[in-house]
């Protein structure tokens, strides 16, 4: 549903300092033309001494600052409308997304979730997905008693943040049109390409289905016995009939057109064989998080002046590299029709490769100064991404 900014933020406002059920708040992602302080801050309520407080942890992005005010201290209207674009307010009853669009009207989406307050101040954090999932305990994640295993806390942690980045875009969507609302004979079709022990295809096929969402999940990795360990587990757990795992390369895989497109670090190019296949395919949503990058560092002959100041010196060049890649996948997909953010995945301290590329398929046309900006990059460095040799529609050279 679309709304004004201010009524949004509004109404968001006054979820956050209404005591008796705010849970918790994420506020992520940029406005356009705008600056934020921080990529990201959560605020939850705790209790401190018998007096209610709004706790904020502030995310730069290199390390988290947490401040503990009364409510009466914190100016919510204010941090709302700072600059970020996704705000999410999580209630005892409900959780309320907003997205920011271009013209600056809200997207709104309202979701029946049922959450408790916790207000400890070393508060266990609600999760979306039971500790005691029997998935979990086949993937190595939890032990019998269904209890997280410490040496594994890291990737239960990937697993909630990608289902708390997937559930409200997912819902936006079918909400907005852009994805149809699934039914059993038509579940909502959802594609991992280079899903390795599948932690996070196994965990998006229990969240949705448990939600209320049929779906169809199919998990792609190049490595036969992958794809035979996933497949003994999907027959343990009986769920065959709506997930499978093959074993292909990505660029060469057999699987059928998808609604929601999964790509999480993906060596290289494998990404943009993932980003290629969901484009070409037609998939609505693309959640793509990109692990090394090898094929524009190897193509950085020399800089254009004056960058050559920072290609001086390797290890600046390598993550100018991952920069430039990045950031022209995401030009492109543009170009060809998404609305496209770049967020934060997990935290730094827990894994370094924490950038997502999550985008939409709207079908608007392209600006032309997108397609001008891709091209003067591109001419100045001396670059051809493989992400744009691997879309035959994309004419604008």
């Amino acid at each position: 549903m679309q709304i004004s900014r201010e009524d949004a933020l509004a109404a968001a406002s006054s979820k956050i300092l209404d005591t008796t059920t705010f849970v918790r708040a994420v506020l992520s992602g940029r406005r356009r033309n705008m600056q934020v302080d921080f990529e990201r801050i959560d605020i939850r309520l705790i209790e401190i001494k018998g007096a209610l407080n709004l706790q904020l942890m502030q995310n730069d992005g290199r390390a988290t600052t947490t401040k503990n005010l009364l409510p009466q201290q914190v100016a919510v209207d204010e941090l709302l409308d700072s600059g970020y674009a996704n705000i999410t307010v999580e209630s005892t009853h409900e959780a309320y997304s907003v997205r920011i669009t271009k013209s600056g009207d809200a997207q709104v989406h309202t979701e029946k979730r049922e959450s408790q307050q916790n207000l400890a101040h070393d508060k266990k954090k609600d999760r979306l997905l039971d500790s005691n999932d029997p998935f979990l305990r086949e993937v190595g994640i939890a032990d019998a008693k269904g209890i997280i295993k410490p040496s594994r806390q890291d990737k239960y942690k990937q697993v909630e943040e990608f289902l708390r980045l997937l559930s409200p875009t997912l819902n936006a969507a079918i909400e907005a049109g852009q994805i149809h609302k699934p039914t059993a004979q038509n579940p909502l079709r959802i594609t991992d390409l280079g899903c390795g022990h599948a932690y996070l295809t196994f965990a998006a096929h229990q969240f949705l289905m448990k939600s209320g969402i049929p779906v169809l999940v199919t998990g792609i990795d190049v490595r036969p016995d992958s794809r035979d360990r996933n497949n003994a587990i999907a027959e343990k757990l009986g769920i065959t009939k709506t997930i499978n795992f093959k074993a292909e390369e990505i660029s060469k895989t057999t699987a059928d057109a998808a609604d929601v497109a999964i790509a999480l670090h993906a060596c290289d190019t494998a990404t943009d064989d993932a980003i290629a296949w969901a484009v070409n395919g037609g998939a609505k949503l693309l959640l793509i998080a990109p692990c090394c990058h090898h094929d524009i560092q190897k193509q950085i002959d020399s800089a254009p002046e004056p960058w050559g100041a920072l290609t001086k010196f390797g290890l600046m060049k390598e993550r100018l590299g991952d920069l430039l890649t990045d950031s022209l996948r995401a030009q492109l997909l543009r170009i060809v029709g998404y609305r496209v953010e770049v967020i934060e995945f997990v935290g730094g301290e827990h894994t370094p490769r924490n950038l997502m590329i999550r985008a939409v398929k709207t079908d608007a046309k392209p600006e032309k100064l997108d397609i001008d900006r891709y091209l003067e990059i591109t001419a100045q460095w001396g670059l051809t991404p493989a992400l744009e040799k691997k879309l035959p529609t994309l004419n604008i050279r």
